[in-house]
């Protein structure tokens, strides 16, 4: 079992998904050439006639425990693990046809991860934007994972050969240092690695924050208002949206920078409608915030109602996300594996027979 060409990758912390990440899910499925969408729907929905996988979903679970500098129990985090697990085959995710896994469940991840350190550069990793950020976000917890966090995904990509990523737009400097530290190991020791390509679908490519719509929606943020949760009912999706940071312009037109609020509440009117920036601005003329922010609420708790209902039924099968997260890891340990072998074998490390 192999992953061929332009077999994507999906990377999910277990926390659960905001819309940020299901407009990237919605959007997969229109506002691409027909190419491109095609090599997003293998990440985006099932492909029944597959016979092999057709995208790799990971969990990346360790990569969480750099933002707080506090291990959640073990109840807590099973039941972190399991829910995202829920709501990834909620959205169509086919456990036949791809394979979904969390990252600490292959070790193979962070066997590669030091390998790959050893061939990235203090002074790279320091540029890092989110490094930066998170540090002066937390002054107190600024740990040497949350600094290596950048190879570790390298290594969550790398290890597949994976040819596409999906990417928000926020994420294309860690693709890139994959990109450099593949480019490197390969001059180094020979053609190991695929370099990957991004991809940012141009539909919900940046989903901002409700509260301050001009830093990306993020469900993190203390502020619970600012974000937008797949499991979110009706009612709390409305009063969200009714509190939503706009302008006292009063006019619904597309402009980040003079209108950032309103512009991102088109952004997730577009992504669950289809529409374009003008026709949107077309249908609300002449009418209030008020109105516009009522059916941005609306086409959105739509269009999570059917997933949250597969949620809740998937979610209450214990036994059958534990046991497509067991079957899914066994199935990427096989190919992690292979890939840390070779690895291995390119920069003359011991490995005993099997």
């Amino acid at each position: 079992m192999s992953i061929g060409p332009s077999m994507p990758l999906r990377l999910e912390k277990p926390e659960g998904i905001d819309l940020a990440q299901a407009a990237r899910y919605f959007g997969a499925r229109g506002g691409a050439d027909a190419a491109t969408q095609a090599l997003l729907e293998k990440c985006a929905v099932p492909l029944l006639a597959a016979a092999t996988p057709r995208a790799v979903w990971l969990e990346a679970d360790p990569d969480s425990l750099t933002a707080a500098g506090i291990l959640a129990g073990e109840d807590v985090a099973k039941h972190l693990e399991g829910c995202t697990a829920a709501l990834l085959l909620a959205v169509g995710i086919d456990p036949k046809n791809h394979v979904l896994f969390v990252q600490s469940h292959v070790p193979a991840h962070t066997q590669l991860s030091w390998v790959l350190a050893c061939n990235t550069q203090f002074g790279e990793l320091s540029r890092m934007t989110q490094f930066k950020d998170k540090s002066a976000k937390h002054p107190d917890n600024v740990n040497g994972g949350l600094f290596t966090y950048p190879v570790l995904m390298a290594a969550d990509i790398l290890i597949y050969n994976a040819d596409l990523v999906p990417v928000g737009q926020d994420q294309t400097q860690h693709l890139e240092i994959a990109r450099d530290i593949a480019g490197r190991f390969n001059g180094i020791y020979g053609d190991t690695f695929t370099l990957p390509e991004g991809y940012v679908p141009a539909s919900g490519a940046k989903i901002m924050s409700l509260a301050e719509p001009t830093k990306k929606m993020s469900k993190s943020d203390t502020n619970v208002n600012s974000f937008i949760l797949m499991t979110d009912d009706k009612d709390t999706i409305v009063r969200k949206f009714k509190r939503a940071v706009t302008d006292s312009d009063g006019v619904v037109r597309f402009d980040r920078e003079a209108k950032p609020g309103v512009s991102n509440l088109m952004c997730i009117y577009s992504t669950f409608t289809g529409k374009s920036n003008d026709e949107i601005a077309a249908e609300f003329e002449g009418k209030g915030y008020g109105d516009f922010k009522m059916a941005v609420a609306e086409v959105t708790a739509d269009a999570l109602a059917p997933v949250q209902a597969e949620y809740g039924k998937i979610l209450a099968d214990k036994g059958y996300v534990d046991g497509v997260l067991k079957d899914g890891a066994e199935r990427a340990a096989r190919l992690a594996n292979r890939t840390v072998s070779k690895v291995y074998r390119k920069v003359g490390l011991l490995q005993l027979d099997k």
